[in-house]
């Protein structure tokens, strides 16, 4: 009797404590059933008293909910650990160009001497374009680039080009005077496509030679898709570092 009066005595004064921790009257009286299985040889007041706080301090614990931050880290963390950190791939011997590709940058540029002209193509990463039809693998992957050929003054020819595999299109062709400021605006042609026909397969010859044909561009899809990956692994750890600072 003087145990279980004990006990009713220190339930009753524990109980706005239980109610507010626990959060309902059925989790409260898993608590008190708690309390009533200890062993009662050694049940003494101070004893019950701290194993009920240590019982309400872990289901408070327990039912506290992760913050944002901590939900974000997780997905982060998930997220890195699907990617994979493909390493860069071997050239072929045959590709004529010298490749800078600086981690964190979105675009590589690609530089060879040919013949006295110095050709550097700045190459974007892939994009998908709508083929027309319901299908997604009706879109083609494409690459575009942007060639430069100088000879050495601050003269240069530019051409817009949009690879695909096994096929190079020529957007626009336009010769760079140094005397223009950005602010005006030069003409710099017609349409590529509205070109003379013969024209417009003489400067595809004019490009395949000084290195700008299918058998570079198919090595760049590659390349950019690997890097595209690289970068994007990178990415979600710059975010994850930052979340968690």
């Amino acid at each position: 009797m003087a145990l279980n009066s004990v006990v009713r005595r220190l339930c009753s004064s524990v109980v706005p404590l239980a109610v507010q921790a626990v959060g309902s009257p059925r989790t409260y009286h898993r608590a008190i059933s708690a309390v009533l299985s200890i062993n009662k040889g050694s049940l003494g007041r101070e004893v019950c008293r701290r194993d009920f706080v240590q019982f309400l301090e872990f289901s408070t614990a327990s039912a506290k909910k992760p913050s944002s931050e901590e939900r974000l880290l997780r997905v982060l963390e998930s997220e890195i650990e699907c990617t994979n950190d493909e390493e860069p791939e071997d050239i072929p011997d045959d590709f004529p160009f010298e490749i800078e590709d600086h981690p964190g940058e979105r675009t590589i540029l690609l530089k060879r001497n040919y013949e006295g002209e110095i050709v550097t193509v700045e190459v974007d990463m892939l994009t998908e374009t709508d083929g027309g039809g319901d299908n997604d693998a009706e879109d083609p992957a494409s690459i575009p680039l942007v060639v430069s050929i100088s000879k050495g003054d601050d003269i240069c020819l530019e051409i817009g080009i949009t690879a695909f595999v096994d096929e190079i299109t020529i957007d626009s062709l336009s010769v760079k005077q140094p005397e223009h400021s950005e602010d005006e605006l030069a003409y710099e042609g017609p349409d590529f496509s509205d070109l003379d026909e013969k024209l417009q397969k003489e400067v595809h010859s004019y490009l395949e030679v000084r290195g700008i044909k299918p058998s570079t561009t198919n090595y760049l899809f590659s390349h950019m898709q690997n890097k595209d990956g690289r970068e994007y692994r990178q990415w979600l750890k710059n975010l994850k570092n930052f979340i968690e600072k």
